[in-house]
């Protein structure tokens, strides 16, 4: 059978890749036991006191073709609810109006989140069933990025345990002596509008926009 020519390095690299969970497992060593262990179905006094102190959470979904999003979400430490020893409840503040993951959401009903705090290298990954929901005596109580949300994602803990801290580590990310100059970056005006592909539009209308819309963060 003639293989039809690659056409980007991801095809390239696809027909010899890893090919089951199997041979995958053979590439590396079992987990440690504490590494299975520390798995849960429930919250913690811990990591109950970890969502209160996460100011950053970032949402995984999919849709049901399988086409994945990942998402952040951010408020003030506690803003995400927890309504129960299993069910966490995530406000959603304004945004672009693209309402990707809350689409997700609906379709699949399931949902992953990486609960973030500043400084702190270690994270809290959750997984197991979503919905979205506009019941007004929870949003009533969601009110942590400036009043109740137009909706709310609602998370049916299935799995939940803490996330070593080595990507951050290795990252930096909370060390600002390492952070690249901002010279050595692109702005988010010259990101947008090289993607918008709009000739008529300059970095200062993007700036402009940018600007007015952070105004408004909370409405």
């Amino acid at each position: 059978m003639t293989r039809a020519p690659a056409t980007t390095a991801f095809d390239s690299l696809l027909h010899d890749a890893v090919p089951d969970q199997e041979a995958l497992r053979q590439v590396y060593a079992l987990p440690s036991d504490a590494a299975v262990r520390k798995q849960m179905t429930e919250l913690t006094e811990q990591t109950r006191q970890l969502v209160g102190c996460a100011s950053l959470v970032l949402i995984a979904s999919a849709d049901a073709e399988g086409n994945f999003d990942l998402s952040p979400r951010g408020g003030p430490a506690g803003f995400v609810a927890v309504l129960d020893s299993r069910t966490v409840a995530i406000p959603d503040a304004t945004g672009n109006k693209r309402l990707d993951t809350l689409q997700n959401v609906v379709a699949t009903g399931r949902a992953g989140l990486l609960f973030i705090i500043p400084g702190r290298a270690t994270t809290l990954r959750m997984s197991g069933r979503a919905c979205v929901s506009t019941r007004p005596d929870l949003l009533s109580q969601l009110t942590a990025v400036g009043k109740p949300p137009a909706s709310a994602l609602v998370l049916g803990i299935e799995e939940i345990f803490p996330h070593c801290p080595k990507a951050f580590l290795r990252s930096a990310t909370w060390k600002p002596e390492r952070w690249l100059p901002a010279d050595a970056q692109p702005t988010s005006a010259e990101v947008t509008l090289a993607q918008l592909r709009m000739p008529e539009l300059t970095i200062a209308d993007i700036e402009r926009t940018e600007a007015d819309a952070l105004k408004y963060r909370y409405e």
